[in-house]
């Protein structure tokens, strides 16, 4: 993969400003921080309002799994010591383990039509 010549970054061929002269290997990021493009002409930036939706996206698709996690650490480390809660705990863990999978499948359908519509 060719790098920027300005920001050093290693980026694939798609990534960079088609031309000759001042925009030959510059990405696309360093080329309208340059003003060597405008961002109407190249449609593969990410703007940050895109770069932000896009984290949101994949934030609010992998937040469950991340939660299960956690509290199965949680509760492996502290919580089984507690004699009511302990069993409370193990109870909403072992739900949500088999939950977020299911979850998961049934929502990938509208994230990937989600992601479809903030990719350039």
């Amino acid at each position: 993969m060719p790098a920027c010549r300005m920001c050093k970054q290693n980026y694939p061929k798609s990534q960079f400003i088609s031309g000759n002269g001042p925009r030959y290997l510059v990405c696309v990021r360093c080329g309208i921080e340059h003003g060597l493009a405008n961002p109407e002409d190249v449609p593969q930036y990410y703007s940050d309002e895109i770069l932000n939706a896009r984290f949101g996206l994949f934030t609010l698709r992998h937040l469950p799994w991340l939660s299960v996690l956690i509290g199965w650490l949680l509760f492996l480390a502290l919580g089984r010591g507690i004699e009511l809660w302990s069993g409370i705990f193990f109870v909403v863990l072992a739900l949500g383990t088999l939950i977020v999978p299911v979850i998961h499948f049934l929502r990938s359908t509208r994230f990937n039509a989600e992601l479809s519509r903030l990719t350039p």
